[in-house]
């Protein structure tokens, strides 16, 4: 496996965070391979990608073998970076200026960034000798994982963020709620008497959607009408779910429920609308560890 230089994969913007795109191999030859105290992982549990690679990285042990920095709910630079992410953002981009974002997967014994794309992170860290849970990916469910992936981000975080938009039409709303729907329809059926969503065991296929309803619940929510949520609520295999992940240690010591508001309310320029007044879980209740504050 190769490493994808910088320059292959430019910013779209001037001043935009490049993406480093380098991958870790299985061995030495790739450049990057898993090794265990070569790497740093550095993320915001209030930030979605963050809370996936923190639940993920918990599932898989690798709280030795690869330590996690966790950084501020907000970050703490004008142009939306974290300051502490800049010496790794200028050392593998000449003259950068840009915000240096998270998540970040570092290379400690060079002080330079691996990768800021979190699906490739989550994927790289599975590959590393574990002494947790089997892996994320398994062979034979590649598919099933990507359409559940493809599912979340069209079908419940764009489709309810269209959904709760202002400044939409009406009509436009009302068919970004349909297709919502339609789609925490698809899931529930897929779980009523499962367990879990891919060939009854634990996957990267569940963190994906238990984020996914975190922010549906506690994002999300704020900008549809009661009406909306109560039909949204409705699915309640889906919740039941929810609450039973929420319940597991890798899942609910990082639930970071203040930080997720606050940055919503730091980066959120819409409207609140009656949902926000009617919450779907307990999340706090539900969670493993302290209530609504992840455990370092």
């Amino acid at each position: 496996m190769t490493i994808t230089p910088l320059a292959a994969v430019p910013p779209a913007h001037r001043g935009a965070a490049p993406q480093f795109r380098g991958r870790l191999g299985r061995d030495a030859r790739s450049g990057h391979y898993a090794v265990a105290h070569r790497y740093r992982l550095h993320l915001s549990t209030a930030c979605p990608a963050g809370l996936r690679l923190a639940v993920g990285h918990t599932l898989l042990g690798l709280d030795d073998s690869c330590p996690v920095t966790f950084l501020p709910a907000l970050p703490d630079g004008d142009d939306g970076g974290h300051a502490v992410l800049r010496p790794l953002y200028e050392a593998g981009a000449h003259h950068y200026t840009g915000p240096a974002l998270a998540p970040v997967l570092s290379d400690d014994w060079s002080g330079r960034i691996v990768s800021n794309h979190a699906p490739d992170i989550l994927r790289d860290l599975d590959r590393f000798p574990r002494t947790g849970h089997g892996p994320l990916f398994p062979a034979g469910l590649e598919s099933v994982i990507e359409a559940v992936e493809r599912m979340c981000g069209e079908g419940i975080e764009d489709a309810a963020q269209r959904a709760g938009s202002a400044g939409a039409d009406p009509v436009e709303r009302a068919a970004a709620l349909d297709v919502l729907l339609d789609t925490l329809g698809r899931l529930e059926r897929r779980l009523a008497g499962e367990e879990y969503l891919a060939d009854g065991r634990l996957t990267a296929a569940d963190i994906e959607l238990w984020v996914s309803l975190v922010r549906l619940d506690t994002v999300h929510r704020c900008h549809l009408d009661a009406h909306a949520v109560q039909r949204v609520a409705e699915h309640r295999a889906l919740w039941a779910y929810a609450r039973r992940l929420t319940a597991h240690p890798a899942f609910g010591r990082h639930l970071d429920l203040d930080g997720i508001a606050r940055r919503h309310q730091g980066s959120c320029r819409g409207l609140e609308a009656a949902g926000a007044a009617v919450q779907i879980l307990d999340w706090a209740a539900h969670a493993t560890g302290s209530p609504g504050t992840p455990r370092r």
